[in-house]
């Protein structure tokens, strides 16, 4: 055989092998509702187009609360849902909605306000903290909005003891996603319960000095945790539960787990891979 020849009998076999040994890719679009911070932060605008490259599915989503991306679910208008509120993802499981539930990742909760804090909850515990905001009367943003962490606020009220001040002057209910939610209380010199990692980003955009401040922070109960869940296709057969679970695994796989890890916002992680 000529030396050409060989050359090109070789290069061949090397394409069929390659092909061979790739991962198939699968292709389509998969439609996601997710919680306002996986998209406020970027995370998604990260991680969506390597998903695609790696595996050709296109990832779409819906950012809004967790209330809201699990009624998307339950009414078939997405294939997966990725949300932060472990309470509302275990009923939407047990109602037949969503199978699968996988938890990926977590960061935690922090209580931010004012630097010169007017309510004086710097050093206190959550209980103590909410019952002076309400003694003092300070401006309180929620979320009002049923996400995940308009839900945990509303946990953390009862918790302590404190009845939810929703008809008080005082609590102003945003109905916005996080980050616009610390925008009103920044403008307001309010307090607000936030995500950490929007609140870095927020610390970013603000060029490290944002107009509201962390006043307590690592209390057990603050924890964030993120699950991924797959639409059920019993309940809804046109649901890409192939799609979903391939984006599922990949997230849980030790490479995404590894990006999600690797994923910062000026140098600070913002969310803490636990897939198990």
């Amino acid at each position: 055989m000529r030396p050409y020849h060989a050359l090109a009998v070789f290069a061949v076999a090397a394409l069929l092998l390659a092909s061979l040994s790739a991962p198939a890719l699968a292709g389509g679009q998969l439609m996601m509702a997710t919680t306002t911070s996986t998209d406020d932060t970027g995370l998604l605008n990260y991680l969506a187009p390597i998903f695609q490259k790696e595996t050709g599915i296109e990832l779409k989503w819906t950012a809004t609360g967790t209330g809201k991306a699990l009624e998307l679910g339950k009414n078939c208008d997405v294939d997966v849902v990725l949300v932060h509120a472990p309470g509302a993802e275990k009923k939407f499981v047990e109602s037949g909605a969503g199978v699968n539930r996988r938890q990926v990742m977590y960061n935690d909760f922090v209580l931010l306000g004012p630097a010169d804090d007017p309510a004086g909850i710097k050093g206190k515990t959550m209980a103590q903290a909410l019952a002076s905001l309400r003694q003092h009367k300070a401006i309180f943003v929620s979320r009002g909005d049923k996400s995940g962490t308009h839900m945990m606020e509303l946990g953390l009220w009862k918790k302590a003891g404190e009845q939810v001040p929703d008809k008080e002057s005082w609590y102003v209910q945003a109905g916005q996603g996080m980050y616009k939610t610390l925008i009103l209380a920044s403008e307001k010199k309010g307090y607000t319960l936030c995500d950490r990692g929007t609140f870095f980003k927020f610390e970013a955009d603000n060029q490290g000095h944002p107009p509201l401040v962390v006043l307590l922070e690592g209390e057990p109960e603050l924890l964030n945790q993120y699950s991924v869940i797959e639409v059920n296709p019993a309940a809804c057969p046109k649901a890409k539960q192939d799609l979903a679970k391939r984006f599922s695994d990949w997230l849980a796989s030790p490479h995404g787990q590894k990006l999600m890890a690797d994923f910062k916002v000026y140098g600070k992680q913002l969310f803490t891979p636990n897939a198990q």
